[in-house]
C-alpha cells in the first residue's frame, strides 16, 4: 500500500482547502481510511475517518462542521474537504490506512500506512 498526499498550501483564515490522498494497493475498497495532522511542536492527532464504502464517517470535535472526509473507491482517493479554516488548523496533514487487526478508530497506532503529509498553513 503507497498512500500520496497533496493540496497543501497557504490560505487565509475563513478559507477553504481540499487535500486528497491517492492510494495503491489491491485492498482500497475494503480499507478504512483516515486523517491525521501535527501541528509544530504537538502530538499528531486523528481528524476524520472514512468506512470502507464511505457510509460512515467520524470527525474530532475540532473539524467537526468544518471538515468533510469522502472517497472515491473507482479513483482510490479519499479527500479531506476543509473549509472555515482556523489558525489553529495550520499542520501536517497526513492520510492513513487503518489495520485490518485494529476495529477502532482514533489511536495512531492502529494505522499500519502512511502518506507523506502535506502542510497546510492558515494565516490570520
Amino acid at each position: 500500500v503507497q498512500l500520496q498526499a497533496s493540496g497543501g498550501g497557504l490560505v487565509q483564515a475563513g478559507g477553504s482547502r481540499r487535500l486528497s490522498c491517492a492510494a495503491s494497493g489491491r485492498t482500497f475498497g475494503i480499507d478504512f481510511m483516515g486523517w491525521f495532522r501535527q501541528a509544530p511542536g504537538k502530538e499528531r492527532e486523528f481528524v476524520a475517518a472514512i468506512t470502507s464504502t464511505g457510509g460512515n464517517t467520524y470527525y474530532a470535535d475540532s473539524v467537526k462542521g468544518r471538515f468533510t472526509i469522502s472517497r472515491d473507491n473507482a479513483k482510490t482517493t479519499v479527500s479531506l474537504q476543509m473549509s472555515s479554516l482556523k489558525p489553529e488548523d495550520t499542520a501536517v496533514y497526513y492520510c492513513a490506512r487503518r489495520s485490518p487487526s485494529y476495529s477502532g478508530i482514533y489511536r495512531i497506532t492502529g494505522y499500519d500506512y502512511w502518506g507523506q503529509g502535506t502542510l497546510v498553513t492558515v494565516s490570520s
